[in-house]
């Protein structure tokens, strides 16, 4: 009993709970405070570093694509002959989920809306241009550079789990770099800790999100009020649900509800394209791959004085950041057995082509629209623009559906994740940890939305994700000096070198 007791308050568990419980208690016994001093870290973070986090995202698609097309890409994250744990399909539903979900159909009709209507301040709203840069910019906040953020952290530590058999914890990336001593200490402490703040701030503000645009669903459909008492209620009931589903495991209740969440996302993309201006979503398509292919270099590294790139751009990618501990380490636990190669090809190539078909169609529908929905916020966005459309109560039904159980996913994967994080990385953490991480981040979702609604959400996951961008840059570093001591290749190379020798002798 002792042994349970000391192997559940650990350190690192115990310092990341009273770090989440004290800006809980303060987002929720002092909210105006909180959404004040929150908004000038935003200020602050965004006037003084938003070119790191431009350069900061640009080096994780570099890294990538180059990881991606390495003489690397023959490892087996794993020992040589294991085998992928899950089907191809399940893998890719339970990483995009866990990665996305929520955020598509949130944004899916609304950004590019708001892009259209109030793009830079150099375009004229509703122009031609404004059109073009709406979907361009879409496709690019959600296209190759949140994938290839979670793919740096998730093929660190899916190395080093599977292949060196280290524990599943962040600071385990580091080994290469510092030593497996100096991970055990203080500094590796320290990286989970930031680690565990940065995935429960980053999936509060998801979960927020998922809150405010049921709570408007709900409001459309059967006139429900849109206030915080119903969505402090439906916190309540999807925090219920989400827990149960963590406490099954991934095979029983992670897997299932991912499972369905692809079927659902297909089944409203199909309906939603045959119903919606077809033609129209094609040509948007076709148009956008293209403006994005063509900027994606220069936009990589674009930042003006110009207030949007703060409120989009470098917002998005804290975000990601922000989420890049708990989904990169779910993508790994689900990884065993792929190789470099195709784990690197399905988590940056496969969800980036969903999200230009999902941007397309439902922006498209939006932008169609747009002059009988006049004002609108991004919580109801895509429910107003669907009550112009046949089917259009179905459609938004699905979507409240839809949302639901993407939430379950990214809270209950969290959820998981945050039980790895806190028991010295083991891959199947208990339920009293599980339970505790999933009701502190129900809290701290509350917290911030009573706070002050989506401001209060954004500017808690920028923060956060601040000091864990440096140990995403490191990781790179660490991973790459792995890879270049790695039996398989060291072995394959002086193979090479012992073919050569050979050679040249009989010549």
């Amino acid at each position: 009993m002792e042994n349970k007791e000391k192997k559940f308050f650990n350190p690192v568990f115990l310092i990341a709970l009273l770090l989440v419980m004290v800006i809980v208690g303060w987002g929720l016994l002092l909210p105006e405070n909180f959404d004040r001093i929150a908004k000038m870290a935003f200020s602050y973070l965004v006037g003084n570093f938003g070119w790191f986090y431009v350069l900061s995202m640009t080096s994780f698609v570099a890294f990538s694509i180059y990881i991606l097309f390495s003489k690397y890409g023959n490892i087996v994250l794993g020992d040589p002959d294991d085998e992928p744990e899950f089907s191809l399909i399940s893998w890719f539903g339970m990483l995009f989920s866990a990665g996305m979900g929520v955020g598509l159909i949130f944004y899916g009709v609304a950004e590019p809306l708001y892009h259209f209507s109030s793009p830079l301040s150099t375009m004229v709203p509703g122009s031609e241009e404004a059109m073009n840069f709406a979907f361009k910019k879409a496709f690019f906040h959600w296209g190759l550079h949140p994938w290839a953020n979670y793919a740096i952290l998730a093929l660190a530590l899916a190395y080093m789990q599977f292949r060196k058999k280290k524990p599943g914890l962040i600071s385990s990336v580091f080994i290469p770099l510092i030593g497996e001593e100096r991970v055990k200490g203080p500094i590796g402490q320290t990286i989970d800790v930031l680690a565990i703040f940065a995935t429960v701030a980053g999936v509060a503000t998801s979960l927020g999100m998922a809150t405010l645009q049921i709570n408007g669903g709900l409001n459309y459909l059967f006139n429900i009020p849109v206030n915080n008492t119903v969505g402090v209620i439906i916190i309540l009931i999807i925090t219920f649900l989400f827990i149960l589903t963590a406490i099954m495991g991934i095979e029983k209740g992670i897997k299932f509800v991912s499972d369905m969440n692809i079927a659902l996302c297909a089944l409203l993309m199909l309906v939603a394209f045959i119903v919606g201006p077809s033609v129209k979503i094609l040509n948007t398509l076709s148009n956008s791959i293209g403006l994005y292919i063509a900027g994606l270099v220069p936009d990589s590294f674009a930042i003006t004085a110009d207030p949007w790139y703060g409120s989009w751009t470098i917002f998005y990618w804290a975000w990601w950041i922000a989420w890049a501990p708990f989904v990169g380490t779910f993508i790994a636990r689900i990884s065993r057995g792929r190789t470099i190669k195709e784990f690197m090809a399905g988590v940056l190539l496969a969800p980036t082509i969903v999200s230009f078909f999902w941007f397309s169609i439902f922006g498209t529908i939006g932008i169609e629209v747009v002059d009988k929905i006049g004002a609108f916020t991004t919580e109801t966005a895509f429910f107003q623009a669907f009550s112009f459309y046949p089917m259009g109560k179905i459609l938004s039904a699905v979507a409240v559906l839809l949302l639901t159980t993407f939430f379950i996913t990214s809270a209950n994967s969290a959820t998981f994740v945050l039980g790895m994080f806190s028991s010295g990385g083991d891959l199947n953490p208990s339920t009293s940890k599980k339970l505790t991480w999933g009701l502190l981040q129900s809290g701290l979702a509350t917290a911030l939305m009573l706070a002050g609604g989506l401001g209060a959400l954004q500017t808690g996951s920028v923060v956060a994700a601040f000091p864990f961008s440096f140990i995403m840059l490191f990781a790179m570093v660490s991973i790459i000096k792995a890879l270049k001591n790695d039996d398989e290749i060291v072995n394959a190379k002086k193979n090479i070198e012992i073919l050569e020798s050979e050679e040249i002798k009989t010549n």
